[in-house]
């Protein structure tokens, strides 16, 4: 695994570079903006021109985005639904935020974690919800979205089957080959709700079978097949369903995933279920294929049901790429993509720690990180620095095999390991920025700031302000969660960020180009180690050439030249009495020579 672990899935695209659920459309992504400052008018335009153009799939997802968003900023379409009452777009987003609303005070969890108070809300809201439902079908009587909105809704008000026949006869009339009708009819279905798992098979095989070459109802089985073995859990050698529908619904989706491109954002939903069930497989090659197919886009689901869904991506896709290393012989070869993957079209972001300790603690607690390191202090705080990573062009091996958001993270991991200090990463593209807060080796918070990315909901806001909170005290979290949940101006949020900490700010040019310490008054590089050197390095005051200034304190100085003063006339009375034996000789004239290097290096290390 050492030899093959840092090429096997060097073509990936970097861990900072991975989304989840980035929003693709151009024009969505525009009319969430608008609609972030409380423009409605570039979604009003959208969602007219998916309805006058029959794009159904398109005018689904993008009512579930501006539902989503107007759930955080509600604003503007309140403006709309004010202004055009009778607006058939602005009902339906009505619609599916009304739900969505419901959803979020029952949350996700199963039925036996929800208060009676939850759910006595819950229920209200959806009552509340079915006549704009009705509403939004009546207004635009050939849309088959409203339809999959109120299948949703039955599932949440535990309508009997007759009403979700109805349902679903109403939308399947409207478009036979819609795949988020599907799929939201799979979860009524599924064994959790109100099917069985052989009736959400029978359901997912029989729409697949009569799809279209390339529709995505090819992937209803493997969504089917995630539920019964991820979710439910049911998957065991006497278990309802064949193990051959299981591996059938797999087969299925690779060859769903063969019609698209590399990197195409319309199969990522699939996509990630494929990883998954690949690796709950063992089929590890396969696996690396497919997560070479997905490239950046990860998606929530299905990595949410096995913790968090960004971080347990990244960590699957690393724990897939070290089973592929370890499988291939020590002078084999390892095996590469089966077609050639195309460069992320997400650049990846620039780097930068800002570290609650002055340089030469830094260097010396970095000493062992494996990568090329330039430090500088903060001029606008005492007893702090920044951090950058510096490339090698033969970066070592330990560099390679780095987890997590790059290598300047994993430097940072390691470095603040039995510190009391923590250091703050942050990261920052042309329109993206993140950041990552290590404490004595464990990363305790991080966020990102994507303007095409869902807002992240309340709870998990104050969870992260509460984790920044308790490393640097004092802080106030409120503020924090009001910075954290907001997409739009990443740069100027995270500036107020580090502002908020107490950390000093960012330098100028940050996020536009690399290296932004150089020249930077004070900066010191250091090198990148072996393990053995940075071994010894560890045991001794040498930092590498150049050396990062090492201030000692006056008593250390005060010790050693009392030392000096003792065993410098013990050492040549030594020598000079033919009394004293040859090992009491030695004994003080190594110390001498010892003391008086260790102050020579110190003198000469002095800024």
């Amino acid at each position: 695994m050492l030899r093959h672990g840092s090429a096997v899935g060097a073509d990936l695209p970097p861990d900072e570079a991975v989304t989840l659920g980035a929003v693709a459309d151009p024009a969505l992504r525009a009319a969430l903006a608008a609609a972030a400052d409380g423009d409605a008018a570039p979604a009003r335009e959208l969602l007219a021109e998916t309805r006058l153009g029959a794009q159904w799939e398109r005018r689904s997802a993008c009512v579930s985005e501006l539902a989503e968003c107007a759930l955080h900023s509600p604003g503007w379409l309140e403006d709309w639904l004010a202004k055009s009452p009778g607006d058939p777009d602005a009902v339906l987003v009505k619609a599916d935020l009304c739900i969505q609303q419901a959803w979020e005070i029952r949350t996700g969890s199963r039925a036996r974690h929800v208060s009676e108070d939850q759910f006595r809300a819950f229920f209200a809201l959806l009552e509340d919800a079915a006549p704009v439902i009705a509403a939004a079908a009546e207004l635009n009587p050939t849309d088959p979205v409203p339809w999959e909105v109120a299948l949703t809704h039955s599932r949440g008000i535990q309508a009997p089957r007759d009403v979700f026949d109805a349902y679903w006869a109403k939308a399947v009339a409207r478009a036979p080959h819609h795949y988020g009708c599907h799929a939201t009819a799979l979860q009524y279905l599924c064994d959790k709700w109100y099917g069985s798992h052989e009736e959400m098979f029978d359901f997912a095989e029989r729409a697949a079978a009569g799809a279209l070459p390339g529709s995505k109802l090819h992937a209803l089985p493997l969504l089917a097949a995630v539920e019964y073995e991820v979710v439910s859990g049911g998957s065991t050698e006497d278990g309802p369903i064949d193990r051959a529908r299981v591996e059938a619904a797999v087969t299925r989706a690779q060859a769903l995933s063969g019609w698209y491109e590399h990197g195409d954002p319309e199969a990522a939903g699939f996509r990630n279920h494929l990883a998954l069930m690949l690796i709950f497989a063992e089929r590890w090659n396969e696996a690396l294929d497919v997560f070479r197919a997905i490239g950046v886009h990860a998606r929530e689901l299905p990595w949410a049901y096995v913790g968090a869904s960004r971080k347990e991506f990244l960590e699957f896709r690393l724990g897939v790429r070290m089973q592929v290393a370890s499988q291939t012989p020590f002078f084999g070869r390892p095996p590469g993509p089966a077609r050639p993957a195309p460069v992320p079209d997400v650049p990846a972001p620039r780097s930068l720690a800002i570290a609650a300790a002055r340089p030469h603690e830094v260097a010396e607690a970095a000493l062992m990180c494996g990568v090329s390191l330039r430090i500088a202090p903060a001029p606008s705080a005492t007893g702090m620095s920044y951090v950058e990573l510096v490339p090698d062009a033969t970066p070592g091996r330990r560099a390679s095999l780095s987890a997590g958001e790059g290598m300047l993270t994993a430097a940072a991991d390691n470095f603040t390991t039995g510190e009391k200090w923590p250091a703050l990463v942050v990261r920052r593209t042309a329109d993206r920025c993140g950041f990552t807060l290590f404490h004595k080796g464990r990363a305790r918070a991080s966020h990102l700031w994507d303007p095409a990315a869902p807002v992240i909901d309340h709870a998990e806001a104050t969870a992260t302000a509460q984790a920044l909170a308790a490393v640097f005290p004092g802080v106030d979290p409120r503020p924090l969660v009001t910075l954290l949940r907001g997409t739009n101006s990443p740069a100027q949020r995270q500036s107020d960020l580090v502002a908020a900490l107490g950390l000093p700010p960012l330098p100028d040019g940050f996020g536009e180009r690399d290296e932004i310490l150089q020249g930077s008054p004070g900066a010191q590089l250091l090198a990148r180690r072996g393990v053995f050197k940075g071994i010894r390095d560890t045991m001794s005051t040498d930092l590498g050439t150049p050396a990062l200034p090492v201030p000692r304190r006056r008593r250390w100085w005060v010790l050693r030249l009392v030392g000096l003063a003792i065993l410098f006339p013990a050492a040549v009375y030594a020598w000079w009495s033919p009394d004293v034996s040859w090992y009491r000789t030695i004994v003080p004239t190594a110390a001498t020579l010892y003391l008086a290097l260790q102050l020579r290096k110190a003198r000469a290390q002095r800024p």
